[in-house]
This record gives structure tokens, C-alpha cells and sequence, in this order.
């Protein structure tokens, strides 16, 4: 028998199904439910359950309820939308601890986790940061907000998700943790495109030079995990465009309401639109790529040239 309590897991996207997965693998119980319900399906094989709303998960029993979505709105649906998980029965909701994976506005996140509150339910923030790479090994980090009793409570959870699993303070916070790290992931993706363009003017072999300055200070995930991509033209989505591009425009309200200037954060943006508005919006984020090689009339899986 599970040491786990019932769980529920809402959006089954790349990231939702590796997560939603690892938790069965654990011996969770985790009924399932998506937008598209034949990507929920695909976890049966696993042992998941699948029902069609949030709300008949929490009706089935599910005492914590993970949810990957898209962006703001769709976890204000997922949670009191038609069939959402606060229109489950009055009883069901009490004690309750939802767990948001999906990155959102910090200010929504406490608006919501107050709602939670008001039905008996707590919110834990937690969005995730290591790529679809992490989400299927169980090594993502994990950077939550809320309450610490509900954080405590989840805690064996997402250690089952991920390999760094931090508490940061009150609702909001997690969320505010992770427009951190997409500044920095986004400024040091651009980094990578800039640095292979450069390697292949200059005629070297894009493997080795990846080899070579991943061993180094300017190491980082971007150059180990998306580096090769981009020499080889594949830009598969892992974690896509559009997505990065919702994300920036989330750091851009922060940066706003603090007074922050970011103009390498807005450059990104910039070249992220570039990508978009070539087709590349569904693709994963190393298609930023493709912006640069727009701009400087090259490929990075050309021949390399030491002539320009």
C-alpha cells in the first residue's frame, strides 16, 4: 500500500505526463485529467485513472492535486472554473493541498491560494525549472510558495519530481523564484546562440566547442542540454517559444512594478518574437537559434567557414 495520499494531476503536457508519471512509478495513486483527453490517456498504461474535470478527481478521493497548465488563466480555470477543483463537494475541499507546477503570476498565486483558503484548501506554489530532461529523470528543481505546513506536507512529493526541493516563503513566493531563473535561463540561451555563431564563423567544430566550455565558469544548462540542438538544427520542443515568451512577459510586469530595468531580458524578448513570427512559436526554446541565423545569414548545421 502507497505511502502517498490519493493524488489528482491536471495538464498532462511534456512536462505534466514525465512529472505525472514519476509519481506512479512511486507508487502514488494519480487519477489524471487534460484539456485533451487522449493525452490523458496515454498514462493509463501506467496505472493512471482519468476523468474528464478536476472537480470528479477531488470527488474520487485525490487529497492533493497537481496542476500544470499553460498560464494564469488556465489554472484560475483549472481551480474554480466550470467543473474546477473549488465546485468539487464542500467536504471534499477541506484540507485539500493543490499543487501548481505551471508558471503563473506571482499576484494571481496569492489571489488564488486566499479563494483556496476561503473553501477550506491550501495552495502550494511550485513551479519547476530543469526541462523536459529533468521532468522525466526526477531531477527537476522545484521552487515553492505557501504555507509551511502545506509545504511539509507535500514535501515527500515533489522529491519524488525533483532533486532540489526549496520552500521560499508565503504564497507567490515560488512563482516569484521562478521569473528569477527564466532571466537568467533566457540570457544565457541567448549566450549559447551567440557564442555557436561566433565558433562557427571562426571555423571550429560546434561538438568540441561545447565539450570544451561546458568543462569551464561559462558552463550551463542551456550549452549542455540545448547546445547540440542547435548545432544540429532540432529544435523538437522540450519547453516551447511561446511558453518562454509568456514567461518574459511575466518578468516584464514584475520588473515594472519594481522599477527594475532589464534590457538584456527585453533584447531575448525581441529575438523570442523574431523566432515566433518565423513559425518557430510551438518549437522548443533553442529555436531562438534561428533569429541569429536570420540576422547573420548563416546555419549552425551548415559547413563550418573561417572566412567570414
Amino acid at each position: 500500500m502507497s505511502d502517498f495520499p490519493p493524488l489528482a494531476y491536471i495538464g498532462t503536457g511534456i512536462m505534466g505526463a514525465a512529472m505525472a508519471r514519476n509519481l506512479l512509478r512511486a507508487g502514488a495513486e494519480v487519477t489524471v485529467c487534460n484539456r485533451t483527453r487522449a493525452k490523458a490517456e496515454q498514462l493509463e498504461p501506467d496505472g493512471a485513472m482519468v476523468v474528464d474535470t478536476p472537480a470528479e478527481a477531488v470527488d474520487a478521493g485525490a487529497r492533493v492535486v497537481f496542476v500544470n497548465v499553460p498560464d494564469t488563466p488556465d489554472v484560475g480555470a483549472v481551480l474554480f472554473g466550470e467543473g474546477g477543483v473549488a465546485t468539487a463537494a464542500a467536504d471534499k475541499l477541506d484540507g485539500l493541498i493543490v499543487v501548481d507546477n505551471s508558471t503563473i503570476s506571482p499576484i494571481a498565486t496569492k489571489e488564488f491560494a486566499s479563494r483556496l483558503e476561503e473553501r477550506g484548501a491550501r495552495l502550494v506554489d511550485a513551479p519547476v525549472s530543469g526541462g523536459d530532461v529533468g521532468a522525466q529523470k526526477g531531477t527537476l528543481s522545484v521552487m515553492c510558495g505557501g504555507q509551511r505546513e502545506a509545504f511539509d506536507a507535500v514535501r515527500p512529493l515533489l522529491e519524488v519530481v525533483g532533486s532540489r526541493v526549496t520552500h521560499l516563503g508565503p504564497p507567490g513566493s515560488g512563482q516569484a523564484c521562478k521569473a528569477c531563473n527564466q532571466v537568467a535561463g533566457a540570457a544565457a540561451l541567448a549566450g549559447v546562440c551567440e557564442a555557436l555563431a561566433l565558433a562557427w564563423a571562426s571555423g571550429l567544430d560546434l561538438a568540441q566547442v561545447i565539450g570544451v566550455v561546458s568543462g569551464g565558469a561559462s558552463a550551463s544548462w542551456p550549452l549542455e542540454n540545448l547546445g547540440p540542438k542547435i548545432a544540429a538544427g532540432d529544435y523538437a520542443p522540450g519547453f516551447m517559444v511561446e511558453l518562454l515568451q509568456k514567461d518574459l512577459r511575466l518578468v516584464a510586469g514584475a520588473a515594472e512594478e519594481h522599477g527594475l530595468p532589464m534590457p538584456v531580458t527585453r533584447l531575448v524578448e525581441a529575438l523570442l518574437q523574431s523566432a515566433a513570427a518565423a513559425g518557430h512559436g510551438r518549437d522548443g526554446t533553442q529555436a531562438l537559434a534561428d533569429a541569429y541565423q536570420r540576422l547573420g545569414a548563416f546555419s549552425y548545421a551548415g559547413e563550418p567557414s573561417g572566412d567570414r
